[in-house]
């Protein structure tokens, strides 16, 4: 009997062994390992505040080619869409309408002069003979009269020799300026100067630099115009100094241009048409990628906020218009904050409240987190871009 109880006690010992074996493996079971989560620090930084505003591109000179005189279009003398040169010959007008003008003109200033010469013989003869009464006084003053007509249809025979040689001139057009040259708008044989035929042949822009042009709303006038006149003599000591101000130019295609303008001037008052002001910008276009006509985004720098704190639009979650971020504490314990975004830019978000820097943030994981999960905090590999957008 005494050696049953001392089995049954050496066997109830071992059982509470094993119990607890298994009880200390489901223990390990239970308490998983945290899992890695991507987080970032939240910046603080001076960050530069944009404005964007739709503009569009005209040349830096955007000059008209017209047919001042009426004619058949006879020659086309250039390349459209090239380069050419002040002076350069551009377009022939059948000449030989003009050519007759002068002709006749000519010919009526040699009449002219044959009768001035002839008043001017007449009272040669006549001025010895008043002098001894020979000729009465008024046949004197008749043969002056006669002379100063004959001169001054001379002189008025000069101005239209002048005048048809001036029109003769303008069956040749030539090139106003240096520049690229578009798309004819006539054909050879059309007769052109007057409707319903193109009184305007071409344009000739010159494209070296170029003006984009934008309007700012009534709303934005007071806000943003006056930022501009405020800044106006900054803006043109850094144009002077070879330092233009900070006015980018995005395309249609989303690419950024190169090559930095300025605000050239703001008009003197609102389009009452529109209710809009109109701003002009210049840019360098040294390699001729702009043309007139083309729509871009105008970026103006507008103000620096400073000490700004900023973190990746991309931790922010956002729900019935409160905003929130994951963060981490020191135990790497996850808790929710609400957070007051404040203006975009770039990929980045500028924060009023809530965060402050150095806090390490959820990033990209938003959806595997929540409030009181312990996890293991990794740096995620992230690529800040400060840019322009309007929050």
């Amino acid at each position: 009997m005494k050696h049953f109880k001392r089995s049954l006690r050496f066997a109830s010992f071992i059982f509470a062994i094993l119990l607890i074996s298994v009880s200390c493996k489901e223990d390990k079971k239970v308490a998983p390992t945290p899992p890695e989560i991507p987080v970032v620090d939240v910046i603080q930084k001076d960050v530069p505040i944009y404005e964007s505003f739709v503009g569009q591109v005209y040349g830096q000179r955007d000059i008209p080619i017209r047919a001042r005189v009426s004619g058949f279009l006879e020659g086309i003398h250039f390349s459209e869409g090239t380069r050419v040169k002040k002076g350069e010959l551009l377009y022939t007008i059948d000449p030989q309408p003009f050519q007759a003008k002068v002709a006749v003109a000519e010919s009526q200033l040699a009449e002219a002069q044959t009768a001035m010469v002839k008043a001017k013989n007449d009272l040669d003869r006549i001025e010895p003979l008043a002098k001894i009464n020979a000729v009465s006084k008024s046949d004197l003053d008749a043969a002056k009269a006669e002379y100063e007509a004959a001169v001054a249809y001379v002189e008025a025979s000069k101005s239209s020799v002048r005048l048809a040689k001036i029109e003769l001139g303008y069956c040749r057009i030539l090139a106003p300026t240096n520049g690229v040259i578009g798309k004819t708008q006539a054909k050879v044989g059309e007769f052109v100067g007057q409707n319903p035929n193109p009184v305007i042949l071409n344009t000739v822009s010159l494209l070296d630099s170029v003006l984009v042009d934008f309007y700012l709303t009534e709303a934005d006038f007071l806000g943003l115009a006056r930022e501009f006149i405020k800044n106006q003599q900054t803006v043109t000591k850094k144009r002077e100094n070879g330092n233009q101000s900070q006015v980018s130019l995005i395309l249609a295609d989303g690419s950024t241009f190169k090559y930095k303008g300025y605000v050239k001037f703001v008009d003197r008052n609102i389009d009452p048409s529109t209710g809009t002001l109109l701003v002009q910008t210049v840019f360098p276009n040294p390699e001729g990628l702009l043309k007139p006509g083309l729509y871009a985004k105008v970026e103006v720098n507008m103000d620096v906020i400073k000490d700004a704190i900023v973190i990746p639009q991309r931790c922010i979650m956002e729900m019935q218009g409160q905003f929130s971020v994951f963060v981490v504490s020191d135990s790497n314990t996850v808790n929710k904050v609400e957070i007051t975004p404040g203006y975009k830019t770039g990929n980045m978000q500028i924060i009023k409240k809530g965060l402050k820097p150095g806090d390490k943030i959820v990033i990209d994981a938003l959806q595997k987190v929540q409030s009181g999960l312990k996890i293991k905090p990794t740096a995620a590999k992230f690529e800040a871009i400060y840019q322009s957008a309007k929050n």
